[in-house]
């Protein structure tokens, strides 16, 4: 009777371990088994330095999405960020996408200005305007050296 019940507690373990495991899995990793709520759009940066694939993209502090994609674009040279967009959320063709950094670990993310434009953004449309994250020891550098004169 007694090892009856110490392997009832044990399995019940168990099966509360691979549950919480699994909405770590899907919280924590940004797994989505559900692909048709989100659009894709994409934007060209100088910098992007620091993004990762599966960052927050948000609009007044609200996450509307998440970064799906981070590459170099061949032709261009420059930084391709491909974002999956909320559905319920429309994009004008004149916002603005910016990398910022939150906390004090310095989490980049995407942070959306809305536009005022009548035209929405379709799926697979890009972001014209866009503004590189902040390269602080670009920054340090300059005005150590200029101010050496």
């Amino acid at each position: 009777m007694n090892r009856l019940k110490t392997e009832f507690y044990v399995g019940l373990f168990v099966i509360i371990g691979i549950i919480c495991t699994v909405y770590l899995f899907v919280n924590i990793g940004s797994v989505n088994f559900s692909r048709d709520r989100y659009y894709p759009v994409h934007g060209f940066f100088t910098s992007v330095s620091g993004l990762k694939t599966g960052a927050r993209v948000e609009m007044a502090g609200v996450k509307i999405g998440i970064v799906s994609n981070v590459s170099i674009d061949k032709k261009q040279l420059l930084a391709k960020v491909e974002f999956s967009i909320n559905k319920d959320i429309e994009l004008s063709e004149d916002i603005i996408a910016s990398v910022k950094t939150s906390g004090i670990i310095g989490q980049k993310y995407i942070d959306i200005l809305p536009g005022g434009s009548d035209i929405i953004l379709e799926a697979g449309e890009e972001i014209y305007n866009t503004e590189s994250s902040l390269d602080i020891e670009s920054i340090v550098r300059k005005f150590i050296f200029n101010n050496d004169q």
